[in-house]
């Protein structure tokens, strides 16, 4: 089929590639391209110009120097930690971690004879003592799911690089538009597209960062060789998404600020967690952190358990429960149950991860609306 002619116009919204696979005049355009000599496509595995243009949009906002689109969050922090690791290596990682996290760590990277060792980042004592072991990588989440507590990112840089471990951080509930780890000393980011940077519920993805060329070659043959880059479509819905993270996450967050304090006064809430919020534990290293915005995520803890939160799902239908985060709509879920259900009940239970546990990722609606969507499930929950 002829190419069509555009003329001297272009579109306006990026085109989308569905092409799995692209064809060559001759085997010399062939070598080239595998060369990388010219530019262009081969196969949709390796690349394709959809992740190509995400990843170039991605990489401004991390203000990192390259970035690799994978097909979910989970594969992007498998890919850099395949990439990095190797037999042998010591790995320091909070105890702070998503639950599928704390997984890959401690059941799935045993297998390739490399040890995780999980501690404690405010414990001074045993954070020394885990980087004595001269770890290969060490691993946070800037903001903990799901109790938001914080990871000093330039401290930790700096005790990383004195021993000569890299620092990776899961930038996932904090987004590029709370925080920029790379810029803070971090020299590896992941992140959900899934999340708040795609925004809509309609996508699967991830993506890793890096500040250094050194790395990128390595990652990007490991994402070929196990098959981890994104499709093409949910890479052309997440660059339409990308282009209102600003000010969705600006609004979200002034939401979440709000509805945070208001429900802080609520009886049937035993404790509300916001880094917003001066009684957060981490409310002083949150300010010099982001920029000016605490994020959309916040989580509850219900009088009564795990009766309270049934009661309040099934007596309101604004806030879904639903297993994820960072749409348009306000969205509940219960780590117990989900993203820590296969944690250990010890970890669970040192993190106060309980049955009355709520995350909330706020969304756009009004804060009037989601305040009478809280009055009608509270009112009628058991204490």
């Amino acid at each position: 089929m002829s190419e069509i002619e555009l003329g001297p116009t272009r579109p306006l919204v990026p085109p989308l590639y569905c092409s799995a696979v692209y064809s060559f005049p001759d085997l010399d355009a062939l070598e080239a391209v595998y060369r990388g000599q010219v530019s262009g496509f081969v196969y949709a595995r390796d690349a394709h110009p959809n992740a190509v243009s995400l990843a170039r949009s991605l990489a401004s906002w991390e203000s990192a120097k390259w970035c690799m689109v994978t097909a979910s969050g989970m594969a992007a922090l498998a890919l850099t930690l395949m990439a990095l690791l190797r037999a042998g290596d010591v790995v320091v990682a909070s105890r702070r971690l998503y639950g599928r996290t704390l997984q890959l760590l401690t059941e799935e990277l045993p297998r390739w004879q490399v040890h995780t060792y999980l501690v404690d980042l405010d414990d001074t004592a045993a954070l020394a003592a885990a980087l004595a072991r001269r770890p290969r990588l060490v691993l946070v989440e800037t903001l903990s799911n799901p109790t938001l507590r914080l990871a000093d990112i330039p401290r930790l840089a700096q005790l990383c690089h004195e021993v000569g471990a890299h620092l990776l951080v899961d930038n996932t509930f904090a987004t590029p538009v709370l925080c920029q780890p790379l810029r803070l000393g971090a020299d590896f980011v992941v992140e959900s597209l899934t999340k708040m940077l795609a925004g809509h519920s309609d996508v699967t993805l991830g993506a890793a960062f890096g500040r250094e060329d050194e790395a990128w070659e390595r990652l990007r043959r490991v994402c070929t060789i196990f098959g981890w880059t994104g499709n093409p479509f949910d890479c052309w819905l997440a660059e339409r998404g990308l282009q209102t993270l600003a000010v969705r996450m600006q609004q979200a967050s002034r939401t979440a600020q709000a509805l945070a304090d208001w429900l802080a006064q609520h009886p049937r809430i035993r404790r509300v967690i916001y880094p917003g919020r001066p009684d957060h534990p981490d409310h002083d290293l949150a300010r010099r952190l982001f920029s000016g915005n605490y994020g959309n995520m916040l989580s509850i803890e219900l009088a009564g358990g795990r009766e309270a939160v049934n009661q309040f799902v099934r007596r309101q239908d604004k806030i879904v429960l639903a297993p994820s985060l960072g749409d348009v709509r306000t969205i509940c879920t219960h780590p117990a149950l989900t993203s820590h259900r296969y944690a250990p009940p010890e970890e669970n239970a040192r993190e106060g991860i309980t049955d009355g546990l709520l995350r909330i990722s706020v969304g756009l609606e009004p804060l009037e609306e989601l305040q009478e969507a809280f009055r009608r499930g509270l009112d009628f929950a058991d204490a």
